[in-house]
């Protein structure tokens, strides 16, 4: 378990190298509380992002998207909420959204990596 557990975090760490790179301003990873886990809480031109990484060394259980199905979606927002009321000054009156990066690859440094903004 230790190996997918490094694997993981090697891809969080990814993700938050490209999220910098595309101009966001990393504010919190791995932040917990009674519902559960967000992996990175950024903000770009003033949106907070709530972003889900998942990370696959392959594609035979399905593409690392697939595991953000409606009911991942609900428990982001209301973990993006959660996020927000704890965090009241950095987030007032600013947009949420939901985010995610895949990351397909044997090794999370070189996996191939995907965006997408503004999961619905």
């Amino acid at each position: 378990m230790a190996a997918k557990d490094d694997f993981g975090r090697a891809g969080e760490e990814r993700a938050a190298e490209h999220l910098r790179s595309q101009g966001y301003a990393i504010l919190d990873r791995n932040w917990r509380c009674a519902q559960g886990e967000i992996d990175i809480v950024a903000m770009r031109d003033e949106t907070l992002c709530v972003v889900e990484v998942k990370t696959r060394s392959s594609e035979a259980f399905g593409h690392p998207f697939e595991a953000i199905d409606e009911n991942k979606r609900r428990r982001l927002w209301r973990l993006a909420f959660a996020w927000a009321e704890a965090h009241p000054e950095t987030a007032r009156r600013r947009p949420i959204r939901l985010h995610a990066v895949g990351l397909v690859g044997a090794d999370a440094a070189t996996a191939q990596l995907e965006h997408l903004e503004d999961l619905l």
